[in-house]
């Protein structure tokens, strides 16, 4: 029997329109017949924090017809409940081929809708997360935290209190007192995986406030088998709602993070918030990077 060849493998960068920007994920708009090992198994050939896969929707799921999905991501090492830079890629990866319009993708985390624009000819995707929640964290594991990074807690911004935020994925939020000590990033990559799996944690949220609206974010994710994400989706909706909780911004309120400068890989991520809705939004532009791994 002739095997079935590999679908199409695309690569893409989002939150950036430059192939040397963002953060790069594998798609996989037609994932039918892949079962859990051929998904990992391509995500650790491509080596990204995550590679997003298409196939058909659960029954149920609403949206308009050929655009809703179920959506999985794996990690080189694991599968990732949710993943906000490979929904963007995606989203825009199935708009080039399809046209702008709505998604409607159906994640472990839950349902989450995706709009594509077109914006002066760039593609612009805008995911909806599913609802946030914002949870303590216990002192101990913050200094087990701050341990490992090699941080002190006068490293911390004090207006920045510890939390786990959560937007489909966990991420330990912990906020520098200054733009230095987040750009010296050194961790026992071990010992922070360990830590995060203890916590059930997708990243750490590193991050600094330049102005009311303005962040610069690093995230950690060992865990993911990789040493840092470029931008992250995920940790930005979790951010975005930290900050409500804690009445950091206003109700109504647009943030812009800079995120992968110090990697080399410099993106930009919109998150908003909107009163009365608890949900957050999440947007940024994406872009193809010529290489294709074609089925073989």
């Amino acid at each position: 029997m002739t095997p079935k060849p590999r679908p199409e493998i695309l690569r893409y960068t989002a939150f950036t329109t430059d192939p040397a920007g963002g953060n790069p994920a594998g798609v996989v708009l037609d994932a039918a017949g892949l079962d859990d090992p051929a998904q990992l198994a391509i995500a650790a050939e491509l080596g990204y924090s995550e590679t997003a896969f298409l196939s058909a929707p659960p029954a149920g799921l609403g949206g308009a017809a050929g655009r809703a999905f179920t959506v999985r991501y794996f990690s080189p090492l694991a599968e990732v409940l949710f993943c906000g830079h490979a929904t963007v890629a995606t989203a825009i990866a199935f708009a080039e081929r399809h046209g702008p319009g709505e998604l409607l993708l159906a994640t472990r985390a839950g349902t989450v809708p995706v709009t594509v624009a077109e914006e002066n000819g760039v593609l612009r995707a805008t995911l909806t997360s599913v609802e946030p929640a914002v949870l303590d964290v216990t002192e101990r594991d913050v200094t087990r935290a701050l341990d490992i990074l090699g941080w002190s807690a006068a490293d911390l911004d004090p207006a920045f209190p510890a939390r786990i935020g959560y937007a489909g994925a966990r991420h330990l939020i912990l906020a520098a007192a200054t733009r230095a000590r987040l750009a010296d990033l050194s961790y026992d990559f071990d010992a922070l995986a360990a830590f995060m799996r203890d916590l059930d944690l997708t990243t750490l949220q590193l991050v600094w406030r330049e102005s009311e609206q303005v962040f610069h974010v690093r995230d950690p994710f060992p865990v993911g088998g990789v040493v840092e994400d470029p931008a992250t989706g995920a940790a930005a909706a979790a951010l975005g709602a930290y900050t409500r909780e804690l009445g950091l911004v206003p109700p109504d309120a647009v943030l812009t993070l800079h995120q992968g400068a110090d990697m080399g890989r410099p993106g930009e991520l919109t998150v908003e918030l909107r009163a009365g809705d608890p949900r957050v939004r999440v947007s940024g532009t994406g872009t193809r990077i010529a290489q294709t791994v074609a089925g073989r």
